[in-house]
């Protein structure tokens, strides 16, 4: 019996990536070849189904931070990063929007020219 559990634990290790169908598939053919009850094909079926899922789960993790690492490695921008910078600049602009203090109007100043001073000569001469 012991030796029919190895191999059931290492068929599940093999269908680990497989898909539903393929796994009930191999679960149905090892109940089969090991004269095992429809409840043991069952949980082999299930056991089988838990550690496909555990592995998937894991490679997937494994595969985030392979991505994450590479990301950092490349010293590329995450959304999070572009999302700190679009915040910030939306605020640096509301500033520059707002008046803080009202300017004061540059007033035009008329250029005064000064007149020539004409004397007027008296019909003497």
């Amino acid at each position: 019996m012991f030796e029919n559990l190895k191999k059931a634990l290492d068929k599940g290790k093999e269908y680990a990536f497989e898909t539903r169908d393929k796994i009930e598939k191999a679960a149905k053919e090892f109940a089969k070849e090991n004269n095992l009850t429809k409840e043991e094909a069952k949980k082999l079926f299930d056991q089988w189904m838990k550690k496909s899922e555990e592995a998937r789960k894991k490679l997937e993790k494994q595969v985030v931070e392979i991505q994450k690492s590479t990301i950092s490695k490349m010293n590329l921008v995450t959304r999070d990063d572009l999302k700190k910078i679009e915040d910030r600049i939306k605020k640096l602009e509301g500033f520059h929007k707002s008046p803080a203090s009202p300017k004061k109007k540059a007033v035009a100043r008329k250029k005064v020219v000064k007149k020539p001073i004409i004397r007027q000569r008296s019909g003497k001469r």
